[in-house]
């Protein structure tokens, strides 16, 4: 499934892995769930619990990838790089 395809379907937990200082400067999506990338660690059981497609997302896709690259290798499934904040809100508009 692609993210449009995820996003279409309106059933998706979004986690924004940006810095809380992004959040104030760049803008925020209000259903995201924000766990910046260095706390994903500490959240694994709380990600593990999500059943619906996680769609993780930053300000350019790097660190989203980053933090998915982690969670699979934890053997997290379902999960999704969303890309940047900007891209992830034309998608959702």
């Amino acid at each position: 499934m692609t993210i449009e395809e995820i996003i279409k379907k309106g059933t998706y937990t979004l986690i924004d892995v940006r810095e809380s200082d992004e959040l104030e400067t760049d803008g925020n999506i209000a259903s995201a769930i924000h766990i910046p990338l260095g706390e994903i660690p500490n959240n694994i059981d709380e990600i593990s619990e999500m059943t619906k497609p996680v769609i993780i997302f930053c300000r350019s896709g790097n660190r989203s990838g980053k933090a998915i690259d982690f969670l699979e290798n934890q053997g997290l499934e379902n999960l999704y790089n969303g890309g940047g904040y900007n891209d992830l809100m034309q998608i959702i508009s």
